[in-house]
Order: structure tokens, then C-alpha cells, then sequence
């Protein structure tokens, strides 16, 4: 922990600089409290002190006792604790925010207060020198609990919802997908679907290659996609198929494997592991889905799936204007309900049949056994984001014309909510004259407002990992892994010189400074490079170095380390290794179902050709770092 302190300190003594102040004392505090209470000092007390100035900056004053943790100074409005930094952005005797508020010094209360607060420890065990975020079994416990307390609200909420409010929730969601809807709703019709396996882990357990010889299916998804059509490449390899085949009736079908991963030390994030057959299919609809929404203007400049900017360009407009507010969502997918989407399709037969079909009904939770699920899916399956999307942008916009009292129609809803309505997962941004209207019609759909982390009373909005205040970026960088003590430990190292570069670019130079003098002490060899360089090595606006030229390209080559992560060995053959090559080779786009065009309607581009995806696939078991010759740029 010693150098984590370090690195505090150093950090503090730099901003404290920059803010004309001092933070003797405040190091002083840091170093005495994490030799009692260890790495949950950084990581989760000082982090609630980082979330509640968060609170303090949209409230507009102080309130000490939002921090016990931390003293108050006599006969002042503020903390002891930062008294130096809080007193550029506070008043010192009422604690109300200044008129002209330091920005700087508020910077540098988010960067200290929050700087460590999604760190991981080391993992115990074999694979000891990895970095994964460990957190007690208590807390686990705890998630589990509050998974199922979630699922309870789920079903109450939709047992207590009035008919009429589900009316209008009906209309406003075929008034903003209609169009959408009838277009996947003609894909699946059509079949044009193309179904696909992803790297990550399944129910099943099944590895990465094996994915593709599976034989599990259901009876749903067989009157959707048929498995003679879908699993085995062509007709000639139906009947090895038809023997080996086993479909499941609705009471037999799998759960889905629920699990919590990392998050932050203090709470884990709890998502569910689907079938394979069934995150084969959800694959195939979320790429019609997705096409959909960029074929569309307006829902394409409302809803986000993968350009997390146009949310942070609109809450740095939010704050500086004043106009828009930000909101962030607690549980956000595992309180979305299955019989909201279900009003959502209701006027889609085929496409509604298709989403139950790959829907996963039942959930395997640690300690409780199996359970039916009354949300519409967790986190790990494919069409979790696009439907809770959906379903948030549906509730933001009943909330605007439940406030105006008249209905909207999309025409006006264009014109003048294209630019003031963005969604991006649970990343919410919303008029601020209508904000109370739609945190209440959140609520009133079983949806949980996170007031601590949703924003429109002050001058200071975050989304999608930035923070703003009065138009300026005032985000952070965050320490990620306990600083490596050996060059063997490749993740930590790889964290550590992230951290040192985004510090670099964030202007904090001293801090970079240090972290050079200590990954060069573990390194040795630790170059200038270019941000694209694939060896690990100081960025700089000084540009890269290098050594020597390359006798082969005559280009320059510098002497450092790299990243070394290989797929794990997973070979495949037969009529598994025939189908993936067809669904990544545009043949099977083409064949594949009787199709004549991708799931996505756009010209069809061969996928990235791996030479070795036969024999190795998958996420890499081990990372390593190697010491070589590579190109500083």
C-alpha cells in the first residue's frame, strides 16, 4: 500500500500546487488512515467522499454529515479533511458554493477523492500476478440478495402498473419504433437472419470452437430458426445433425448462470451467462436491430450503442447551458420488465415471437437455486442494451408529454427533441425543464433513479465517464491495478502504464513523472513511443524515439516491451469448422437460410481473416509482456 500512497501524495502535492494551497495535512491523513484501513481507505471511503462532492456541486452547498468518515472543522461549513481545495470551490464558514467557483480545484477534488475507486487487488491463488477486482464473500452474498429483491420489484411493479399507463406506453413506443419494428419484423419473417457465437463464456461452458458444433436447441427457437437450417453448414450434414441433435422442451431448457464480476471493491456487478443456442440467435437479432436504428435519422441521433461522444458533448452543453440534465439508472437492466417489452412487440407478431424464443426464462442464482424471471434479461444477453434502450426512451418521452399534457407526434418530436433526448445504456440525458416529470414516470415504471449520480440542479453533469463543470472537462483518471512489484506481474504492469500516460495527457506531469521513475526502476527498458506503438512506453508530445532501423523496411525500430496474448489452443474441424467459415466469409451470407443479403442490408465485407481461428479462439488465459525490437510508432 505504501506505493499507492506514494502516488496519492505526489498527486495531491501537484494539484495543491496548481491551486495556490496546501496539502500537507491532507497526506498526512491519507498515510495515517491507510495503515489502519488499508486499500478500503482509497477505494471506498475516500471514494463516497469523492461521490458526495459530486452531490455538493449540483445541490449548490455542503453537507458535512454526507461524510462521517471524515471530521469537520471547528466553527467552518466543511470538512477538515481537502480543507485547502474545498475552500476554492465552498464557502468556508456556510459551505454554500461559490459564485466563481475554482474549476481547478474542483478537478482536483474529484481526481484525489476518486482516483482510486475502481481499483483491483491481485488475485490470490495459481494465477497469482493477474489483476481482478476481489470482494468479500459478504458482499457477493449481499448482490445475490439484492438481485432477487430486484426481481420481486419487477413483479410487483407489474402487477401494480395501470392499464392506462401501459396504453400509453404502447402508443409512444410505436410511435418512436414502429418503423423499426416492422422492419425486423419483415427480417424475421424473411429469415433473414444471421446468427453468430461471440468470444465470451456460455451456460453451457462450452469453449470458444465448440460453440460451433453445438447441438442443444430448443423447441422455441425451433420454430423460429429450424437447427437443420442453422447449425450444420449445408444439407448434405442434416442426418449426423438429426442424430446428435437434442431439443429442449420449455421446462427442460437451461438457465442462465448467474455471476458477479468486477465492478468496484466495495460492490460486484452481477450479470447472467446465456445458453449458447440461445446467444446464437439473440446475435442474429440484434444485428437487424442495430441496422435499423442507423437507417433511421432520428432514432440514430437519440439512442446509443456504440459512440459513447454525442452523451458527453450534451452533458458538457448541460453544463454550461443549464438545459440539460443527466440521470443514471440503478439496476438498469435488471428492472427492465418482460412485459413492457412485450407491450412494446405486441403489434409485431413474428418479431415478438422471435424475442421470447431467444429469451431465457429461468436464472440460476448462487445460494437460491433456480428462479423464473419476471425482467425482460441481466447483463450477458445480447439484446439486453438495445431493448432496454428502447424501453428508457419510450418512459423519458411519456414523462416530456405527461408534463406538456397533449400527445406528441414524431414529427414534433423530431424537431424538437433530437438534440435534448440521448440514451446510452443506463446513461440518461434529458430536458432539465421536464426532469421531475420523467423521474417520476421512471419510478412509476419500476425504474430506480440513482440521485446521487444524476445531475440538473448546478452547473456540473456527468455521462458516460465525464465530468463537466461550467463547460469544462473536469474528468479523471483513475488507478485501475495495485502498482506492480515484479516485471512477471503483465497485467498490472500494462494498468500501470496506462495510468502513467492517460496522467501524461491529462496534465498531470509530476505524477507521470513519478510513475516514469518507477516503471523504469521494474522495466528497464521504457522508450518514448507514440500512442499507437505496440510496446509499452512513455507518451509524449516530444514525440518517439528510436535505436536503430530496420534492415528489412528500413523503418524504425525501438527496444522495449510488448503484449503477449495468445488464444487459448481450441481446434475445430469437421462440419463446425465448415460452418464458421461460411458465417465469416460473405458465401454464407449469401447461402446461408436462402438469404440474398446480410442482416444488416449494407454491401457484405469479408470478416477479418485469422489464419490460426481454426486451431485457436477465444479470450487469452495468460497475458505476458516480451522484451524485443518493435516500432516506436
Amino acid at each position: 500500500m505504501k506505493s499507492l500512497t506514494s502516488l496519492w501524495s505526489i498527486t495531491a502535492e501537484e494539484l495543491a500546487v496548481r491551486c495556490c494551497t496546501s496539502a500537507t495535512r491532507d497526506i498526512t491523513t491519507v498515510a495515517s488512515r491507510v495503515e489502519h484501513e488499508g486499500l478500503s481507505f482509497l477505494a471506498i471511503t475516500l471514494a463516497d467522499f469523492g461521490k458526495a462532492t459530486e452531490k455538493w456541486l449540483d445541490q449548490g452547498f455542503v453537507v458535512p454529515s454526507d461524510v462521517p468518515a471524515f471530521g469537520r472543522k471547528r466553527r467552518s461549513g466543511l470538512p477538515a479533511f481537502l480543507q485547502g481545495f474545498l475552500g476554492r470551490v465552498f464557502d468556508t464558514s456556510s459551505g454554500v458554493l461559490l459564485e466563481h467557483p475554482d474549476v481547478e480545484a474542483i478537478s482536483a477534488l474529484l481526481q484525489l477523492t476518486l482516483m482510486f475507486s475502481k481499483i483491483a487487488l491481485p488475485q490470490e491463488g495459481p494465477s497469482q500476478g493477474s489483476s481482478t477486482r476481489v470482494v468479500s464473500p459478504r458482499r457477493e452474498r449481499r448482490a445475490m440478495l439484492e438481485y432477487l429483491e430486484c426481481e420481486q420489484d419487477v413483479r410487483r411493479s407489474d402487477s401494480l402498473l395501470d392499464e392506462a399507463y401501459m396504453a400509453d406506453f404502447k402508443r409512444m413506443s410505436s410511435l418512436l419504433f414502429g418503423d423499426l419494428f416492422a422492419k425486423v419484423d419483415r427480417d424475421v419473417h424473411w429469415l433473414r437472419l444471421v446468427p453468430k457465437h461471440g468470444p465470451g463464456a456460455v451456460a453451457d461452458r462450452l469453449s470458444s470452437n465448440a460453440k460451433w458444433n453445438l447441438r442443444t436447441w430448443t423447441t422455441r427457437l425451433q420454430r423460429l430458426m429450424p437447427a437443420e437450417s442453422f447449425l450444420v453448414p449445408n444439407s448434405s450434414f442434416v442426418g449426423d445433425m438429426e442424430r446428435e441433435l437434442n431439443i429442449l422442451e420449455p421446462d427442460a431448457e437451461m438457465p442462465v448462470r448467474v455471476i458477479t464480476v468486477p465492478k468496484t471493491l466495495k460492490t460486484p456487478r452481477i450479470i447472467a451467462i446465456e445458453p449458447a443456442c440461445m446467444q446464437y440467435v439473440q446475435q442474429s437479432l440484434l444485428a437487424c436491430i442495430l441496422s435499423a436504428v442507423k437507417e433511421d435519422g432520428f432514432l440514430s441521433r437519440v439512442i446509443g450503442f456504440d459512440d459513447q461522444e454525442p452523451n458527453r458533448r450534451m452533458a458538457c452543453r448541460g453544463s454550461l447551458c443549464g438545459d440539460l440534465a443527466t440521470l443514471d439508472l440503478s439496476e438498469a437492466s435488471d428492472r427492465v420488465s418482460y412485459q413492457h417489452v412485450r407491450a412494446m412487440l405486441e403489434d409485431y407478431p413474428e418479431l415478438l415471437w422471435a424475442v421470447d424464443a431467444c429469451r431465457s426464462r429461468k436464472a440460476d442464482v448462487p445460494g437460491h437455486g433456480v428462479i423464473r424471471l419476471a425482467k425482460y434479461a441481466s447483463m450477458g444477453s445480447a439484446l439486453c442494451f438495445p431493448f432496454e434502450a428502447m424501453v428508457f426512451l419510450t418512459v423519458i418521452f411519456l414523462g416530456i408529454q405527461r408534463e406538456l399534457s397533449t400527445p406528441l407526434s414524431r414529427g414534433a418530436l423530431i424537431k424538437r427533441y433530437s438534440e435534448q433526448v440521448r440514451v446510452f445504456g443506463d446513461d440518461l440525458i434529458v430536458p432539465r425543464d421536464y426532469v421531475l416529470s420523467v423521474v417520476d414516470e421512471l419510478s412509476v415504471f419500476g425504474h430506480k433513479v440513482n440521485v446521487d449520480k444524476s445531475f440538473w440542479t448546478g452547473r456540473f453533469r456527468e455521462s458516460c465517464g465525464r465530468m463537466y463543470y461550467e463547460g469544462q472537462d473536469v474528468s479523471i483518471v483513475k488507478v485501475r491495478a495495485v502498482l506492480p512489484t515484479r516485471r512477471q506481474d503483465a497485467n498490472g504492469v500494462i494498468s500501470a502504464v496506462s495510468f502513467r500516460n492517460q496522467a501524461y495527457w491529462a496534465g498531470l506531469w509530476k505524477t507521470a513523472a513519478w510513475m516514469d521513475r518507477y516503471l523504469e526502476v521494474l522495466l528497464k527498458h521504457f522508450p518514448n513511443v507514440a500512442p499507437t506503438s505496440p510496446l509499452l512506453g512513455r507518451e509524449s508530445v516530444l514525440g518517439y524515439q528510436f535505436q536503430r532501423l530496420s534492415p528489412n523496411h528500413h523503418s524504425p525500430l525501438t527496444k522495449g516491451y510488448h503484449v503477449v496474448a495468445k488464444a487459448p489452443s481450441d481446434p475445430l474441424d469437421g462440419p463446425g469448422a465448415l460452418l464458421k467459415c461460411l458465417l465469416r466469409h460473405p458465401v454464407a451470407l449469401f447461402g446461408l437460410a436462402g438469404q440474398g443479403r446480410d442482416a444488416r442490408g449494407t454491401d457484405i465485407v469479408a470478416a477479418n481473416y485469422d489464419e490460426e481461428h481454426l486451431e485457436r479462439s477465444g479470450r487469452p488465459e495468460h497475458v505476458s509482456i516480451k522484451l524485443g525490437w518493435r516500432s516506436p510508432f
